[in-house]
């Protein structure tokens, strides 16, 4: 987990989908585990970044993330 992954994680938005537009940490912990059950979160670079959301939110360390938001 590098610094950068985690300043995209607060500032980076949802490009597609019922959450478009929504930054990647403010995900809704259901909509995230219904990609890691289906076992295909999105390729790339943003499937990597929601891949790391989650682990984030499923260890409670999601509120590390809020102070690196982009006003």
């Amino acid at each position: 987990m590098e610094k950068e992954d985690l300043v995209a994680i607060a500032n980076t938005a949802m490009p597609f989908g019922k959450y478009q537009g929504r930054m990647l940490i403010d995900l809704p912990d259901p909509y995230l585990l219904w990609f890691a059950r289906k076992g295909e979160f999105p390729e790339g670079r943003l499937g990597q970044l929601m891949s790391l959301v989650l682990a984030i939110k499923i260890e409670g360390l999601d509120s590390l993330i809020t102070p690196l938001k982009q006003r």
